[in-house]
């Protein structure tokens, strides 16, 4: 007997409730609704409009039913919604890309050495970690009015059906987290000034956390928690065969890592900007996040979003690797003209900055496929873990391009799909708490694997034109060149 699963799925730039029909050996689904979300600016403020995603998500609700057997929630990481005394939301949740963080990491340091926190937390340095975004909310009204701090996808549960938890893998992009016992530090908590009370019950995915409230209208349904954090469903969705996978989860980020049993808290993963963020079935995540396609979508807003495939079919026929930016620069953080910032970072390291908008997108391709292969070839020899294919999954599974490229640069096959990796993941983990499905995530990925559309691109070109690139953007980042 099958089930019928809402899988509320929610990005940076749309959010969107799929509609599962489940069985022990089949996976069926349709997008049930599609919102927009986006950013919006109040005064000097970046803010998510919180509210319109919540209607968004009761609308999907109602069409995925009639009749639903579970509902779970995915989202982007790192922002929060503050709660008073009373329940009420104190605001729009800032957004991660607002520059109110810009420099609070070293005030932070100041007071807790960087070497310390990534000792307990595992967590690289990301300006918009919830932990400096409360050291710059200090001293505000909304946080010390604050009684409870919710992440996005349990502020919208909360909202749902009344519970107040912390999903823990998307606790663990907070900094505040310990990586090895999967529970809250409260002597970072304590160290930094946090009130401990502020923090909700951590819960498991596949927890039931309560049941849909009357007002949704949409029966009396349990809400599962799944891996909260989209990165952590789109890893449950990766249709791996063996365990020596490297996966890109795909988006407005590229998370690029490999699964481990265990976080690796060494100081060099800390030099090299590596995570420990935590997994479904008691995994590790050992990724580092690179700009994503952020880089290229920008480009489009600025030049009136032109016709995609005209302009990755023109990049496929622009020589490659002729200029290459760092994708982890912060400076690509913030929106607004992003065909000058990377004119500009290429100016600025000597190379010719690209004159048209093939080469810019070619630029921005080569440059996400090296990110690509430098964090998957540092993440198998900072973990340990052998690596015979590389994953691709989410929204960029779908650029042909990009996935050649990252081919290429690896050295490695790349498998491409599914693009709806982070809504497989949330609805097979609420299947398998619902008893339709059992097993671990091998059994999970199996059952992607049957119900999926998989494509295979082999590595092909010069591997030493992508080992030279590194070589040289490399040498530009520490400034000897």
């Amino acid at each position: 007997m099958g089930v019928r699963i809402a899988a509320v799925d929610l990005g940076a730039s749309s959010g969107r409730v799929m509609a599962f029909d489940i069985a022990a050996d089949r996976v069926d689904f349709a997008e049930a609704h599609r919102f927009p979300n986006g950013p919006v600016r109040l005064g000097d403020t970046l803010h998510w409009d919180v509210l319109a995603l919540y209607q968004g998500v009761l609308d999907g609700l109602r069409a995925a039913g009639p009749r639903l057997d579970s509902v779970g929630i995915d989202s982007w990481a790192v922002d929060y919604g503050l709660l008073d005394a009373t329940g009420a939301l104190l605001g729009n949740p800032v957004h991660y890309r607002d520059a109110r963080t810009d420099g609070v990491p070293d005030a932070v340091h100041a007071r807790v050495p960087a070497a310390d926190l990534y000792g307990v937390t595992g967590l690289q340095v990301l300006p918009f970690n919830t932990i400096y975004q409360l050291a710059a909310a200090q001293g505000t009204p909304q946080l010390a009015a604050a009684r409870q701090l919710l992440l996005i996808p349990d502020l919208l549960g909360h909202w749902l059906t009344g519970a107040r938890v912390t999903e823990v893998t998307n606790a663990s992009t907070t900094g505040l987290l310990d990586a090895r016992t999967r529970t809250w530090s409260t002597e970072l908590m304590s160290g930094l000034g946090i009130a401990e009370g502020l923090f909700a019950p951590l819960v498991e995915p596949g927890t039931v956390i309560g049941e849909l409230l009357p007002h949704v209208g949409a029966g009396s349904v349990p809400v599962v928690a799944v891996g909260s954090h989209d990165t952590a469903s789109a890893v449950v969705g990766v249709p791996a065969t063996t365990r020596n996978f490297a996966y890109v989860a795909t988006g407005t980020w590229s998370l690029v890592g490999v699964e481990l049993d265990a976080p690796v808290l060494t100081e060099a993963g800390r030099q090299a900007n590596f995570s420990n963020e935590l997994g479904v079935d008691g995994t590790v995540r050992y990724l580092r996040n690179v700009m994503g396609l952020w880089l290229l979508q920008e480009c489009l807003r600025e030049w009136g979003d032109p016709d995609l495939t005209g302009l990755l079919d023109a990049a496929a026929g622009e020589p490659g690797l002729t200029a290459v930016v760092d994708a982890g620069d912060p400076a690509f953080i913030p929106p607004g003209d992003m065909p000058a910032r990377i004119a500009a970072a290429c100016t600025r390291t000597g190379q010719p900055a690209p004159g048209t908008p093939a080469a810019l997108v070619r630029c921005v391709l080569d440059s996400l496929a090296l990110a690509h292969r430098r964090a998957v070839r540092q993440a198998s020899d900072l973990s340990g873990q052998h690596v015979d294919v590389v994953h691709v999954v989410g929204g960029g599974a779908r650029n042909r391009l990009l996935c050649q490229l990252t081919a290429d640069a690896c050295g490695l096959p790349v498998i491409a799909g599914p693009v709806e990796a982070a809504a497989y993941g949330n609805a097979l983990v609420q299947a398998r708490a619902l008893g339709v499905v059992t097993g671990g995530l091998p059994e999970l990925r199996a059952l992607v694997r049957e119900s999926t559309e998989l494509v295979r691109y082999e590595p092909n070109g010069d591997p030493s034109a992508w080992r030279a690139a590194e070589e040289r953007l490399t040498a530009r980042e520490s400034g000897a060149a």
